[in-house]
């Protein structure tokens, strides 16, 4: 009796263990899932994964004045979708696509809205495929303007990333699994034959070649950057700096207007899949297939805490702009409950122009003293989502909390604003520029901290991010339906992940059996316990403040807007998770999922 006892509170705590959440609670309050606002395909059945390219988002507003001015956009094996997003508003109708697009012999595997030149009439859509074609369409107007690699001579691989230039109309950049990264100008032709480069400039593991021809011609630039495919990319909030991770294990990150290296980092074991900026530009965040999320100080250039909590590989990580907290707090004051703390949290609607003004308070010399917590997320294969808050004692960790700090300055972390000459400066003067093979990271000199306490997180409360106003958009004419090959049979190098090689619960004593898990080109006896990779026990641990399975299948969406968080997984299902305090009346009354069970 006493054994069947046992066995059914085993059976039993496993079932809870496994049971997909539809709420969470923090801090600021609870968040819920709305299962009114899901986004999938319209005959909602889960999509058949296996084989196919992850299921990604994109958002684009483009100032409708109905009120619905936000648009989504998402790919499900070969389909690509493009709704009306109704948000915590309104219920999804998903009967009616904008825009629906099946192709054929090609999968679409990334897309990206060109903010700038959004508007209600028309929108400028990039679209990445398998086969390593570039699609630009018009979702709204339903035409297809421009298709780049067309007949595949500037790469055959997949196309992991694509991104517009951050403040270019035209000019766009795209990453593939081959290494390689691309600059493209919409004006530009492709030719009809195989581009020749030369050599721009060269430095460790990378290098930067110009197209060699008679007349302008895409792709402008490309980039070789360290081994194996080249997973993601993106700008620095002030459009300067560009940041990519690879299959080697690397973060690399770029002085895009000079094309130089200006720091890296290693992962703990295996390929780096993710990473994404703080909103001021001074920390990177990365995942990947150690199952650890890293954080990187982009100033000092060198790895400032990890932060474990799942359980299988981390396929994306994003900050979260409206719950970065930055508080003016008299010295000596840091004392007291959590709950004395809440009375500080207020959110507001302000946009990121109020971010860098608070947080440029930490330069001031008022003796008052700036508090400061970023908060991120994170969401992976194991199907869990995980928050993190990035909290002072790990970000300054050798002064007191209660010392004004007036020679810090967050905003400083990279240069004021971005405008045409990021990536413009690259394309006028390309051809004025001489070889060199010159070139290295900016990697500080000091040696590693002395091991430092683990730490979670300290009280917060928000600061917000910006919109991208809208302007007119000129759109092309010619129109292209589906695309289709006959001749590739690219072989898919994507391998599941195996639970049972994941890194499970890591100790600061388990780096030998770790290296013993993987053996990657570098070395990782040489990078091991130095600034590129530093030791486990050598970095403070950082431990999630939710830890929460949402999903049956992988997750590959993790988007953080005003009103709610947006997450995906690999069936095709897009959720919106209600911030605390901003679900309607209508909102929290029960519904039914598709599989019948009342949330």
């Amino acid at each position: 009796m006493l054994l069947l006892i046992l066995k059914m509170a085993a059976e039993g705590g496993g079932k809870e263990l496994n049971e997909i959440k539809t709420q969470f609670n923090t801090r600021e309050g609870v968040y819920k899932l709305l299962t009114h606002s899901e986004y999938s395909r319209p005959n909602r059945v889960p999509f058949n994964s296996q084989g196919s390219n992850p299921v990604k988002v994109s958002f684009a507003n483009v100032n409708d004045q109905s009120g619905n001015g936000d648009r989504i956009c998402f790919n499900v094996g070969r389909e690509l979708y493009f709704y009306i997003y109704k948000g915590v508003r309104k219920a999804a109708d998903l009967s009616k696509p904008i825009d629906k697009r099946i192709y054929k012999g090609t999968q679409p595997t990334c897309h990206d809205f060109n903010h700038l030149t959004a508007t209600a009439d028309g929108v400028s859509l990039l679209v990445g495929f398998s086969a390593g074609q570039v699609q630009l369409i018009d979702p709204i107007k339903k035409e297809t303007s421009k298709l780049f690699n067309e007949e595949r001579l500037i790469d055959k691989s997949r196309v992991t990333c694509v991104k517009w230039v951050p403040g270019l109309e035209r000019l766009f950049l795209v990453a593939h699994s081959s290494g390689n990264m691309y600059l493209y100008n919409i004006e530009n032709t492709c030719g009809t034959t195989a581009p020749h480069y030369q050599l721009l400039k060269q430095g460790k593991n990378y290098s930067v070649h110009t197209c060699k021809s008679k007349s302008t011609r895409n792709p402008l630039l490309k980039w070789t950057v360290g081994e194996g495919a080249l997973n993601e990319f993106a700008f620095s909030p002030d459009g300067k700096f560009l940041a990519c991770v690879s299959q080697d294990g690397f973060l690399r990150v770029f002085n895009f207007d000079a094309v130089e290296l200006h720091g890296t980092m290693k992962s703990y074991f295996g390929g780096l899949l993710c990473m994404c900026w703080s909103p001021d530009g001074k920390y990177i965040v990365a995942g990947g297939e150690d199952d650890l999320v890293t954080v990187w100080s982009f100033v000092d250039c060198r790895v400032i805490a990890r932060g474990h909590g799942h359980k299988s590989w981390v396929s994306v990580v994003a900050f979260d702009h409206y719950t970065t907290s930055v508080e003016d707090a008299d010295p000596m004051e840091f004392s007291g409950s959590d709950e004395d703390f809440q009375g500080q949290i207020h959110f507001g609607r302000d946009r990121a122009n109020s971010t860098q003004s608070r947080l440029s308070k930490r330069n001031s010399t008022d003796s008052r003293t700036v508090h400061t917590t970023y908060r991120f997320g994170s969401v992976g294969q194991d199907t869990q989502l995980c928050l993190w808050d990035l909290t002072e004692d790990i970000l300054f960790p050798h002064l007191p909390l209660s010392r004004t700090r007036t020679h810090t300055n967050v905003m400083n972390a990279t240069s004021p604003p971005a405008g045409g000459g990021v990536a413009g400066d690259i394309v006028n003067n390309v051809s004025n520029n001489p070889s060199t093979n010159d070139s290295g990271a900016n990697t500080p000199s000091n040696s590693l901290s002395s091991p430092l306490p683990r730490s979670n997180s300290l009280p917060h409360s928000p600061a917000m991010t910006a919109n991208n106003k809208s302007s007119a958009i000129a759109s092309g004419v010619s129109k292209f339906a589906t695309l289709s090959l006959h001749d590739r049979k690219e072989q898919h190098q994507e391998t599941d992940h195996k639970r049972n090689h994941s890194m499970g619960h890591i100790s600061s004593k388990s780096s030998d059996k770790l290296n013993m898990l993987t053996k990657s080109r570098t070395d990782p006896a040489k990078t091991l316990g130095t600034l590129l990779c530093p030791r486990m026990e050598d970095l403070p641990l950082l431990e999630p403040l939710i830890c929460k399975k949402i999903a049956h299948e992988r997750l590959t969406v993790l988007i953080f807007l005003e009103d709610c968080i947006v997450t995906a997984c690999q069936e095709g299902f897009i959720w919106t998770w209600a911030r605390p305090g901003k679900v309607g009346l209508s909102s929290q009354k029960q519904a039914v999922s598709p599989s019948g069970t009342i949330i």
